[in-house]
């Protein structure tokens, strides 16, 4: 039972952090002048591949 309770906590953490760093993203992106489009792409991107679209992203931004 506790193991269980274990492992949704984190499942949530991780669900939290996802969304955390995906609105992170999208506010940047708009802080930095891009368009909405790009930052909604962006936004997207992040949700669906948390860690692989977090590092693409911050490969790219600083175009």
């Amino acid at each position: 039972m506790e193991l269980i309770a274990l492992v949704l906590l984190i499942i949530l953490a991780l669900f939290i952090l996802n969304i955390f760093t995906s609105v992170w993203a999208y506010r940047d992106a708009i802080r930095k002048g891009k368009s909405s489009e790009y930052a909604m792409i962006t936004l997207f991107g992040t949700i669906l591949f948390p860690i692989l679209g977090l590092i693409v992203y911050l490969l790219i931004r600083n175009d």
